[in-house]
Order: structure tokens, then sequence, then C-alpha cells
């Protein structure tokens, strides 16, 4: 049969279109050599999105863009972050309109370099890497800056990352939110979101290709469902941005609420930008897939306040052992070591000031021998009365081969390392400076069971922002995440990203073919 054949040429081709290399071979054919393990190769191909940060009346917001130094698959490629611009059905008209005009006039050339020129002024990028290893800003108090839509090729491909950091100086829910731009996808969950009367939650819903698509929003409370009539069939035109109150979406005013994002007809990426009446700002990113055991790394050793939050979306219930690995060993905070998660329903816990004045992560483990999928966030504060601000930490993926933050100071920015399972050991570059400065390269060991605290080793000469790279060089797996902390109005304003793998690199089988073999 050639289905055979014809099918592992189809998923090979998918490969190459990723990285640029494959070769093909047709597995039991006569004279065909032995198959080679897979070879482990850099993407030539990377996008992200950063959603919109407007809405704050004098808000500052920086957008970083780097990729770390290292070799890249194919040509020396670009990376870019521009604006989102929508694709109308009055664009479409209007197109054709111009297109029988010129085709009449005989001006179809000079319409399209036109066209070309006016898309390319529309579409300006916002921030443009020449290189890795060196971070790139811009900066925005625009009240209405736009979504931002980017792809890195080439060499630029493999690990690139950006940070969107914005300061609210001002009003009731001041802060610094910050937010790693994210890849789209098809499936996000958010624990730790909220309808309640304090709370002005906004999930913004950013579509990269040029269709619009169809998103769905699940809401869920403390008692299952919330009922909604508008969260199914969402439009997200294309190249757009759509930002939805959560509130609105439902009658119910709840307090915690887990928030199920899906699409129909493309990928999109997600986020909610989260404002606390009196007590801050942040975005709240998405919790890594469903899973029986979670890690959510980084809590700063000063914090007064931490909330887990946690949902199972599947049919049963779960029980889950709550562990806080801190400097020294794991322990489970008093009264809390376990945590009973009805299925379809938000179950959350006050952990208070559970730290006590270290650094510390929390790990979820099943109880028993069962392992329900769960997802979890934690809403973290520092301060107290009208000096408090919070931060959000999801669960997320370990570092793995190696992950990216963008956007660290000078002065306040914290890593977090935590090895739930086995000691590790742990490479940390931080970049050199966007503005000037030498990378610098150290060396950590991280203790089963425990939360390292590092302050990152600032590049000589530094002047502007840097990106940390964190990889892990042996031992099991490392979670991370990076506090990054500006002080304003004696306000600790403080944001939380955690640390994935970055997924720079895919398995491509190392396989040759005779196309001769495929003839009938």
């Amino acid at each position: 049969m050639k289905s055979t054949p014809l099918s592992l040429i189809a998923g090979t081709v998918a490969l190459a279109a990723v990285t640029g290399f494959a070769a093909l071979t047709a597995p039991g054919e006569a004279g065909a050599p032995e198959a080679k393990a897979a070879a482990r190769l850099p993407v030539e191909r990377t996008s992200l999105l950063c959603p919109s940060p407007g809405g704050v009346e004098l808000a500052e917001t920086t957008y970083t863009s780097v990729t770390p130094a290292g070799e890249g698959g194919g040509e020396a490629g670009t990376a870019e972050l521009s604006p989102a611009v929508p694709v109308t059905d009055d664009d479409a008209k209007d197109d054709g309109k111009k297109s029988d005009k010129e085709d009449k006039d005989g001006k179809g050339d000079k319409g399209d370099k036109a066209d070309a020129k006016k898309d390319a002024k529309k579409e300006k990028p916002v921030v443009t890497l020449k290189e890795s290893g060196k971070p790139v800003t811009a900066e925005t108090s625009d009240e209405d800056a736009p979504a931002l839509i980017g792809t890195a090729t080439g060499r630029l491909a493999p690990g690139w990352a950006a940070q969107q950091t914005t300061v609210s100086p001002a009003g009731s829910a001041r802060g610094l939110l910050g937010l790693s731009c994210g890849a789209p996808d098809t499936d996000f969950w958010f624990p730790g979101a909220s309808t309640g009367k304090t709370r002005q939650d906004y999930i913004h819903l950013t579509n990269p290709d040029d269709s619009a698509l169809v998103a769905d929003i699940e809401l869920y409370g403390p008692e299952g469902p919330l009922a909604s009539d508008i969260g199914d069939g969402i439009t997200v035109p294309g190249r757009s941005s759509v930002p939805l109150l959560l509130s609105t979406l439902t009658t119910d005013a709840v307090e915690d609420v887990t928030v199920h994002v899906t699409t129909r007809g493309g990928r999109i990426g997600a986020a909610i930008k989260v404002a606390e009446d009196e007590a801050g700002t942040d975005w709240l990113a998405a919790s890594t897939d469903p899973s029986g055991s979670l890690v959510l790394p980084g809590i700063p050793a000063d914090a007064t306040s931490v909330q887990l939050v946690a949902f199972a979306p599947g049919e049963d219930d779960a029980d889950v052992k709550v562990q806080l690995l801190g400097k020294n060993a794991p322990f489970s905070p008093a009264g809390n070591d376990t945590l009973h998660i009805k299925s379809q329903m938000t179950a959350s816990v006050d952990l208070k000031d559970v730290t006590g004045g270290e650094p510390g992560s929390v790990r979820l483990t099943p109880v028993g021998s069962g392992a329900t999928p769960i997802v979890a966030a934690l809403r973290v504060v520092r301060g107290s009365g009208d000096k408090q601000e919070i931060a959000y930490i999801p669960a997320t993926e370990p570092v793995g081969g190696r992950a990216t933050v963008a956007d660290n100071r000078a002065k306040g920015s914290v890593l977090s390392l935590t090895a739930p399972a086995a000691d590790a050991k742990v490479k940390v570059t931080t970049s050199a400076g966007s503005e000037g400065g030498e990378q610098a390269v150290k060396t950590y060991t991280v203790k089963a069971g425990t939360t390292l605290e590092v302050i990152p080793e600032v590049p000589s000469g530094l002047k502007g922002a840097y990106a940390l790279t964190v990889e892990t060089e042996s031992g099991g797996p490392v979670h991370a995440a990076r506090t990054l902390t500006v002080t304003e109005g004696g306000i600790k304003m403080f944001t939380i990203q955690t640390l994935p793998d970055d997924g720079g690199t895919v398995d491509v089988p190392r396989v040759t073919q005779d196309l001769s073999v495929l003839e009938d």
C-alpha cells in the first residue's frame, strides 16, 4: 500500500516547513538505508503576540525583545513586533474597486506599489531585533496603543522572547503590569480570574492571521459553570485584538473564577488584565495544560498574602497535596496540607503569609494513586493597606533545555529557581544590555524540594535592559520565575513572569529517500 509512505512524506514535509530540514525514506523498501535517530534542530520561525496595554491613563509601556545568543538555523532572519491591523470587509471592497479601475486604466503595477507603501506605513514595526544576545526596547505612553503581532525567522527564531511592561502610577488600580508575550494557541485555562464587584478583569483575544475566527469562553465559579449567553461564538477579526470585560459575560458576581478559552478555525493569543480596587493591577497569564502535578514558582520572601486557586476540568474530583518548597526544605502549610477540588468547580484557599519571610514555590501533587488533571494559579500580595500590590503566578512547565525572560533592570530583578524532584544544576546567562554592556554567566545548584532566590549577575557596563536565560545542565527538572520590582510613590509595584521551555528546537527525523520507490 502506498498510503504509509505518503503519510510519512506529509509529516516530514510539515517538519521541514518549521526547521528548513528534511529528507525522506520509505520504511521497509529494498535498498533503503536504516533510519537514524531524530536530530534536535533549531526552529526557523516563531510567533509571539502582545495584547494591548491601553486603557490606562498616564501609563508608560516598555516593549523588550531578545533572542538568546547562540547558533540558530537557516539565514540571519528578522524579529519584529508590529501593530495589529484589522482586516475589514471595507478593505476588501476597496481593494476590489481599485483592482477593477487599475485594470481598466492599465495602472495595476502602480496601484500595487502604492498599496505596498500604504501597508508598510500602516504596519511599521514597533520593535525590530537584528542580532541575538542583545535586547532592543521601545516605549509608548499611548492610551490607545494596539496589540502587537510578531514573527521571528532564521537565526533569530530559536528562543525569541518579548516582554510587555507597563507602569500605571495612579488611580485605584495603580501598579506594575508585566507579561511575557505568548505564542498563539487554541486552548487556554485561567484560574484566578473574577467577575466580582471590586474587580475589572478584561480578557484580551488577539488573532494574528488574516482570516477571522471564533472563540468560545466558559466561566466556572465555586458552584460550577456560570450562566452566560455571550461567551459562545465571539468573532475575532483577522489581525486584530478584542478585549472583553468578564463581568459582562455573566450575571453572576463571583470572586474566584476559572476562565476557559477555546477557538474554532484558528489560533489566538489570550491573557487577562486584572484591576482590583485599592489593591493593584497586573496580567494573569494562562496556566500550563491540565496535569496531575503542578509547580507554581517564585513567591517573593516578603509576600504578605498568597491565595491558591485551582480547577479540575474533567469529570472527576481531585485531591491534591499542597506543599511549599522553601529555602531549605519542603513543608505543608498548617491547616492547608491538602485541597479538595470538585469537578468543574473552582476551589481556592488562603495560604496567608505562608513563606514566613523566605522565598518559596508551591507544589501540588495527587493524594493517593489517582492523578486527576488540574490547573492552578497564585494571587500574591506584597505590602498592606494603601501600599499593597498584586501579581499572579500561573502553574508552569519546567525550564527544560532553555528559557528566557526579557526586560530586567539593574535594580529590582530577582530570579527564583525551584527543583521539585531532584538536585539540579542550571546555567544563568545575563545578556548584554539594550544600550551597552557585556553578558555574564553563572552556574547554580538547586537542592531537591527547595527554592533558590538569585539576584542576577548584572552585566558589566550595563546600560538599558537585559535578558535572563536559564538552561538546565544536569539533574532533575527546574521551574523558574522572575520578579521585577519598581518602586513608585512609596509602593513596591511588582510583577512575576514564569520561564517555561522556549521550544527553540524540534525533533526532525534523519532519513533519506529514493522517491522512485513511490512510482506506480
